[in-house]
């Protein structure tokens, strides 16, 4: 596909009928946008599927929890179904990202605790855990490094200002140090039926909540048009070429 739009980019430049150029410039500027949109519905596609997958195990927890009334037997299925969830990565990726590396691990320790000491406080306390570390790596990413975790992971896709990194950096920060107190109010203030419940939708609702403010702060700011004319702008220069 690049090189058939070379050819004809270079082509069009050597072609000295006005009509037959402005056609051939039309052909490239359409198969360089349908480019675009296919490699974006591609992204989307794969962030959806990767959603989906993590959310298996949680789904599994908890509907194994309600169908047996069993902590510690859906204990264990949240165990397996991380451990499936790392060889289905592997096996469909070739590797493992860091972050199902992370729960996984953390899943084995607190979940392998509550099994061997037959104590649901060390699974009640694996959410908590979970965010307060992702929370303290986008802060340490704050003061190392010429990048943030955040603009590491997203900077391919947005052309945002430095400080609009730093801000959304922190704000994820602070939304992963919020999501672990709540899960412990949860855990300490309700029955146990509730905060298995609270697993299941609490963490979808907060991050539902985060992605909207952070789109809402964006969009007030002005920067997710820049993004778009950014991106218009490399279009334009490949159409030119």
């Amino acid at each position: 596909m690049t090189v058939v739009l070379v050819h004809e980019c270079r082509f069009a430049k050597a072609c000295t009928l006005p009509l037959l150029r402005v056609r051939i410039q039309i052909t490239e500027a359409f198969y360089l946008q349908m480019l675009y949109y296919h490699c974006c519905f591609k992204v989307k596609t794969r962030l959806q599927m990767k959603q989906f997958i993590d959310f298996i195990p949680i789904a599994a927890f908890v509907a194994v929890y309600f169908i047996t009334r069993d902590i510690f037997i859906s204990t264990g299925v949240l165990m397996a179904g991380l451990a499936l969830q790392i060889v289905y990565e592997y096996l469909v990726h070739k590797k493992v990202e860091k972050k199902t590396w992370i729960v996984f691990w953390i899943v084995m320790l607190f979940g392998g605790a509550t099994l061997l000491f037959r104590n649901e406080l060390f699974i009640q306390w694996k959410p908590t855990v979970v965010n307060w570390f992702f929370a303290s790596a986008l802060i340490t990413s704050h003061f190392i490094g010429t990048q943030n975790l955040l603009e590491k992971f997203l900077g391919s896709q947005l052309d945002l200002p430095a400080h609009v990194w730093r801000n959304l950096n922190l704000g994820w920060a602070l939304g992963f140090f919020i999501a672990g107190l709540l899960n412990l109010f949860v855990a300490f203030s309700f029955s146990l039926d509730i905060w298995v419940t609270y697993k299941l939708v609490g963490g979808f609702i907060i991050t539902i909540v985060y992605i909207l403010a952070t789109i809402v702060y964006l969009l007030k700011g002005g920067y997710l048009k820049e993004a778009t004319k950014e991106t218009g702008k490399v279009s334009s220069r490949s159409d030119s070429v």
